[in-house]
């Protein structure tokens, strides 16, 4: 459970980054923040492993690079419900995804030295 509080907060933190860094992405408030680092911790444990097997053909066609794609999607289901985070096109989604996998990866490496690979 500390494990996915962490990854939630560095979700959040991503998010946060995105909007500074990326001018069509919004957020709201801390709140807004944190609700959309939780929602996207359940999306990724529920729906993306769904959306990785659906789309693994063209996954496997684009050798991989369809995965940014399934990532994007994921944080725009965030934005569906979370009414705080506003991300204006499917780019800017997937942007978004990066900043957030490259926090919560440096985050992680930070936190749980032991697993660390870089």
């Amino acid at each position: 459970m500390p494990r996915f509080i962490i990854q939630a907060l560095a979700a959040a933190l991503g998010f946060w980054i995105a909007s500074k860094l990326l001018h069509d992405v919004r957020v709201d408030g801390v709140d807004s923040l944190l609700l959309a680092g939780l929602l996207l911790g359940i999306v990724n444990a529920l729906v993306r492993p769904v959306l990785v097997i659906l789309t693994l053909p063209l996954t496997i066609l684009t050798l991989g690079l369809f995965l940014l794609a399934v990532n994007g999607i994921t944080v725009w289901i965030v934005t569906l419900f979370i009414h705080g985070v506003h991300i204006r096109g499917p780019m800017h989604a997937i942007f978004t995804a990066l900043i957030i996998s490259v926090t919560s990866w440096v985050v992680g490496g930070i936190l749980h030295p032991e697993t660390r690979r870089w």
